[in-house]
């Protein structure tokens, strides 16, 4: 079976040095990318689609932690870490493998044989489940609202980073997530995305829409107190309704 990776690392010498180890302990894997933060990782991944990922813990703008959240979880995560030995052994028992900074090459072959070995899908499931909880009891502090929405329609998935939305609307089964450019679709509603969004960047408006507070221009109240939305990037005008007519009071 054959597999494919990634690489991540905001440090180019680790990548190369990664690049040439894998290439001659696992030569049939076929690295489809390398990043150096987790906005390139996700874009790789929704590119390529690949079942394993080299991933940096300590990066800037997303961590290797935010960036595990948002990964499938038919994915192999191999984080690169220079955790304490607490951390490491949390790890371990959590079936996720790690290398320790600096990199063993030793250690590197121990990770190449775990990897061919773990091919039973559900027992990987096990392990994303396992790694998702560990990621928030190491890292408490990582963000708990969404960063990244895995939306898609019919055989097509992308990931859409949440700080690109102008706006989220209902249609029908799907919710529309709208960009500056693009529309997509999730099979989520306008009420669970609510609760997974941060609400000081994003405004429910109507039953039906949120929208991205920075993207308001203004706001034209009419006489049943319902407000009419300008947008900076987008030429459709949002309604709320009239239960959310507090939020625009002061503007």
């Amino acid at each position: 079976m054959s597999h494919s990776a990634i690489i991540v690392d905001d440090e180019a010498t680790l990548i190369n040095y990664l690049l040439d180890k894998l290439t001659r302990l696992w030569p049939e894997l076929e690295i489809v990318g390398t990043a150096k933060n987790g906005r390139e990782a996700l874009a790789l991944v929704s590119e390529h689609q690949p079942d394993i990922a080299f991933l940096d813990i300590h990066m800037p703008g997303l961590s290797g932690l935010d960036v595990a959240q948002a990964l499938p979880s038919s994915m192999k995560i191999v984080f690169i870490t220079a955790f304490d030995q607490y951390a490491v052994e949390a790890f371990e028992q959590a079936a996720v493998d790690y290398i320790l900074k600096p990199i063993n090459e030793k250690r590197l072959q121990q990770t190449v044989q775990r990897l061919k070995e773990s091919n039973k899908k559900e027992d990987n499931k096990n392990n994303h489940s396992e790694l998702l909880s560990l990621i928030k009891e190491i890292n408490p502090t990582t963000s708990q609202f969404l960063h990244w929405i895995r939306a898609g329609f019919e055989n097509t998935t992308e990931l859409v980073a949440v700080d690109d939305v102008i706006f989220f609307q209902a249609d029908q089964k799907y919710t529309s997530v709208v960009t500056k450019t693009q529309e997509h679709f999730v099979r989520m509603s306008v009420k669970d995305l609510e609760v997974k969004l941060d609400p000081g960047k994003f405004w429910r408006i109507h039953r039906s829409t949120i929208v991205r507070i920075d993207q308001i221009v203004s706001a034209k109240r009419d006489l049943r107190g319902r407000y009419a939305l300008t947008l900076r990037e987008r030429a459709e005008t949002l309604r709320s309704s009239q239960p959310y007519g507090h939020l625009f009071k002061h503007m």
